[in-house]
C-alpha cells in the first residue's frame, strides 16, 4: 500500500484567518489534483506564529459550525488534511493545536504538550498545554500528531509509538538560528537529525512540515522531510521556499524493517512503567513535573 503524501509548506499572514483560510483551500485543490492522498501544513497555519494578544482574535473550534473549519471539512471530502490553528475551548482556554480532517470529519485533535519560554519563545504567556499525547486511527493506519516542542522531547514520540502510531506526523514554526555545517541553518540540521533518529529508533515513518517566511524579525526556513522507517530521507523540501513537496509512502517498508529489527516487539514497557514510578517517588528529581 502506498500513501501519497504532500508537505504545503507555506508562509502565512500573521492575525488574519481568511487569507490564510483561501491559501490552505488553494494548496489543498493542488494537492489532490497531483494525486495527494493527505497534505500536512505546519504549525499555527492558520494564523502566523508570533501572535500574542491576537490569540482571541483568531481562535477557532474544529466544527462543522466554525466559519473556518466548515470550509476546510468541506475541502476535505477526497483527501486528508491536517492543519494548524489556535484553539479555543468551551472555557475560554487557548491552545496550539493541530487537526486531523478525513471525509468531512474531524479525526483527531492534538494541542501542544510543551510550550516553550526560552530564547526567542515565550508561548506559555498566551497559551495552555495539552494534557494528551495518543495516536488515531486513519484510512491509512494508525497515526501521531505532535508540534515543534513536543517531539523535541523523548517522551511524545515514544507514548504515540507504545499506542500504536506508525507514522508521525510533525508540524512546526521553527525560525532559523545559527550556522551548523558549510551553509545549513544549526536549527535546520537538528530538527532533521532528531526526526531521523526517531523514524530508525521506532522504525516508522516520520513526517515533518516547517513554516517558511518572516514574521516579527523572524526567518522561517522551510526545509520540510520525510524519512522512512530505515531512518532513510525520503524527501527534502527546499529552505526559504513556498512550495507543495508530494512524496510516495510504501508503507510495506513497515513490515520489512520490522522484520529485521523489531525493536517494538522486545519494548520493555512494565519495566518503563516501573522506573518512572520509581523516579516520580523521589521528589528531589520531579520538581518541574507538570
Amino acid at each position: 500500500m502506498e500513501l501519497h503524501l504532500g508537505l504545503a509548506q507555506i508562509s502565512n499572514s500573521l492575525g488574519t484567518l481568511r487569507p490564510n483560510l483561501e491559501k490552505h483551500l488553494r494548496f489543498i485543490r493542488q494537492a489532490r489534483k497531483a494525486g495527494a492522498d493527505l497534505v500536512l501544513f505546519p504549525e499555527l497555519s492558520l494564523t502566523g506564529y508570533v501572535l500574542q494578544d491576537l490569540v482571541p482574535a483568531v481562535a477557532c473550534r474544529p466544527t462543522e459550525s466554525d466559519p473556518v473549519f466548515g470550509e476546510l471539512l468541506a475541502a476535505s471530502k477526497d483527501i486528508d488534511v491536517v492543519i494548524g490553528f489556535v484553539e479555543e475551548d468551551q472555557r475560554n482556554r487557548f491552545y496550539i493545536s493541530a487537526a486531523y480532517l478525513s471525509r468531512r470529519q474531524v479525526r483527531h485533535v492534538h494541542r501542544k504538550v510543551y510550550l516553550p519560554t526560552y530564547g526567542l519563545f515565550d508561548e506559555g504567556r498566551f497559551f495552555a498545554w495539552g494534557d494528551h499525547v495518543r495516536a488515531f486511527d486513519t484510512r491509512f493506519g494508525r497515526a501521531g500528531l505532535l508540534i515543534c516542542e513536543d517531539f523535541w522531547h523523548a517522551s511524545p514520540p515514544y507514548l504515540l509509538w507504545l499506542d500504536g502510531a506508525d507514522l508521525f506526523l510533525f508540524m512546526s514554526a521553527s525560525p532559523g538560528r545559527g550556522l551548523g555545517g558549510g551553509a545549513t541553518l544549526e536549527s535546520a540540521w537538528w530538527v532533521e537529525q532528531v526526526n531521523q533518529s526517531y523514524a530508525s529508533l521506532f522504525t516508522s515513518f516520520v513526517a515533518h512540515t516547517n513554516k517558511v517566511g518572516f514574521e516579527d524579525g523572524l526567518n522561517f526556513w522551510g526545509g520540510s522531510t520525510v524519512f522512512d522507517p530505515n531512518g532513510r530521507c525520503l524527501t527534502r523540501a527546499p529552505y526559504y521556499e513556498e512550495t507543495l513537496t508530494l512524496v510516495s509512502l510504501d508503507l510495506n517498508q513497515l513490515h520489512r524493517t520490522r522484520a529485521r529489527l523489531p525493536l517494538l516487539r522486545d519494548e520493555r514497557t512494565a519495566l518503563v512503567q516501573r522506573e518512572l514510578q520509581r523516579i516520580l517517588a523521589q521528589p528531589d528529581r520531579t520538581t518541574n513535573v507538570r
